[in-house]
């Protein structure tokens, strides 16, 4: 190159070195240098170091200016979609290159296609597809329970998990160099993920255990310590925060924003403000929740977090302020931010403001949970108007779009009980007319009804009461005296005693006579002379009695302890 610095041979050798130290900045600049020189001759390698030094976006143009996509490009491609989560163009390269290439890598590319198919699993919430993928090692075993977990299949990807360590232990015995250290290393992975299945399933004591042994690993992986330690800090919630404050730094390693999905980072971001508001580190909390709402404006998580801040601050005002401000701004995501914000108005007691919140939401409107919670909080304010308000609306929602539907009627025979409750039977007419016409065999609601008609209409009650069965047919065979004896009778009549020998009755005159308890006499204090007339100031303190006169003066009390050490005692000896 000191000779001839255009030497396109020496300019292929040079870069080829510089990638193999890893030295990709470097090469870099020499294929930009001589880029005319070059020209699409070292496309591939250009791709490759943009890619190595997280250039995604510059390896992607690269790739796609090429002028002939070759499979080494195709297969960088893949990396390169995967890295920048477009995974349904991931996909499709990777079952492209599987179908067409015969070679000693066709195994690492179904681990690949299996890694893109767990994560359209797991972050798109896609349905899984069978490819036919095979689970003959344990990365493949890996990505199929990943992908299991995406669908919701704990206890299978859990068993998936087992087997891919099998697989690893077995895989790995068979390489003498390999310590025991490296086997647990390698597994670190796999833990760490069953560790997670088990935090789902509400294991989080075997889960905890089985995370901070993948941390003392000290695995090279600075994604799979961020994730762990994450993990950790959902589990500690409010509490042990010294240890989320020391597993939280294990997040903010170096380059852990380019091991991670866009979606882990952005929990890892959520789980830090909230360890902030915990640690009552407030400013932090604001500044964190602030960061995640410009990142994504539309997502309601950090405002919610930013409410919890200023509720923790008692500042409830400013907090629904904020909350509506969202509402307004992102109506498509303020289902929750609604709920939310009426949570809030009924802790200040605004009922009446709850509801209104509470029925300006659409995607609940009409549900049975939304209906009860509604009238529940109506009859509370007495406004029975509004309670009955909110049945006519839901009867006519389930009469529109699902009429006579085990819904429908449960919703109806409420509304009817309702109203007879409160003493509304003249509108509960229609609702039980509904209900008889639907069963007119229904023997109770046919009772109801004539009930509310007898204050509107006593013809109608009358041919109404012909459908009610006669009293013959009403009749059932019950036992009066069991019904009586039994558990919870208000009344039980009892039984006359069987008369015996021994207990005939006397004959008139001789019966026996009833002894009186004899009244026992009061006891008197002692001393008590009971001839002699009571003092009638005795219930007086002494020193209000009339005849009271005082202590005597004059008498000197014998001064013990005046004088000398012991001369009490030697006057009294001389006694």
């Amino acid at each position: 190159l000191h000779e001839n610095r255009d030497d396109v041979t020496a300019l292929n050798c040079k870069i080829v070195c510089l990638v193999q130290n890893g030295s990709f900045k470097e090469a870099l600049n020499v294929m930009n240098t001589h880029s005319k020189v070059l020209g699409s001759e070292v496309v591939f390698e250009k791709a490759y170091c943009e890619y190595r030094l997280n250039r995604v976006e510059s390896a992607l143009k690269t790739i796609e200016s090429a002028p002939e996509q070759t499979d080494k490009l195709k297969e960088l491609y893949g990396q390169v979609l995967y890295r920048l989560e477009r995974y349904d163009d991931c996909k499709s390269v990777y079952t492209d290159l599987i179908r067409n290439s015969q070679d000693e890598y066709e195994e690492e590319r179904k681990t690949n296609l299996a890694a893109v198919v767990a994560s359209m699993s797991q972050w798109e919430k896609a349905p899984l597809e069978d490819l036919g993928l095979p689970e003959s090692t344990y990365e493949l075993c890996y990505n199929a329970a990943c992908a299991l977990i995406g669908q919701g299949q704990l206890t299978e990807a859990l068993n998936k998990l087992r087997q891919a360590e099998e697989l690893c232990r077995v895989s790995l015995a068979d390489d003498s160099d390999v310590t025991e250290e490296d086997i647990e290393s390698e597994l670190a992975v796999i833990h760490s993920q069953m560790a997670y299945v088990m935090q789902l399933q509400g294991r989080t004591d075997e889960a905890l255990q089985l995370y901070n042994q993948v941390i003392k690993l000290k695995p090279s992986d600075v994604g799979l310590l961020a994730v762990t330690a994450n993990n950790i800090i959902t589990i500690n919630k409010d509490q042990n925060v010294f240890d989320s404050k020391k597993k939280v730094k294990l997040t903010n390693a170096e380059g852990v924003e380019y091991k991670l999905a866009k979606k882990q980072l952005q929990a890892i971001d959520l789980n830090k403000a909230l360890l902030a508001m915990y640690t009552n580190q407030a400013d932090q909390c604001r500044k964190l929740s602030s960061s995640l709402q410009s990142q994504n404006p539309g997502h309601p998580r950090p405002v919610l977090i930013q409410v919890a801040q200023l509720c923790r601050e008692k500042q409830h005002s400013r907090a629904i302020e904020l909350l509506q401000q969202f509402s307004d701004q992102h109506p498509e995501s303020a289902s929750g931010i609604k709920l939310t914000m009426a949570q809030l108005y009924l802790v200040q007691g605004h009922v009446t403001k709850a509801c209104d919140v509470l029925r300006s939401i659409e995607e609940f409107r009409h549900k049975s949970g939304m209906i009860s919670a509604l009238v529940t909080m109506y009859s509370h304010e007495e406004d029975i108007d509004s309670a009955i308000d909110i049945f006519k609306q839901a009867i006519e929602h389930y009469q529109s779009e699902q009429p006579g539907s085990a819904a429908h009627l449960a919703l109806v025979r409420e509304a009817a009980n309702f109203k007879l409750k409160y003493g509304r039977k003249k509108e509960a007419i229609s609702d039980l007319e509904q209900l008889w016409k639907q069963n007119t065999n229904d023997i109770h609601t046919l009772a109801q009804l004539i009930s509310a008609y007898s204050l509107v209409d006593t013809d109608k009650a009358k041919s109404l009461s012909k459908h009610l069965p006669s009293a013959d047919t009403m009749a059932f065979n019950v036992d009066v005296d069991e019904l009586e004896n039994s558990h919870g009778a208000t009344y039980v009549r009892k039984k006359a005693a069987k008369v015996t020998g021994e207990n005939l009755p006397q004959e008139q005159g001789l019966g026996e006579i009833k002894k009186k308890k004899k009244k026992k006499k009061g006891k008197l204090p002692k001393n008590c002379d009971p001839k002699a007339t009571p003092d009638l100031e005795r219930w007086l303190p002494m020193r209000e009695r009339s005849y009271y006169r005082g202590k005597k003066k004059g008498k000197k009390k014998e001064q013990i302890g005046k004088g000398t050490q012991g001369a009490t005692a030697g006057a009294s000896a001389e006694l």
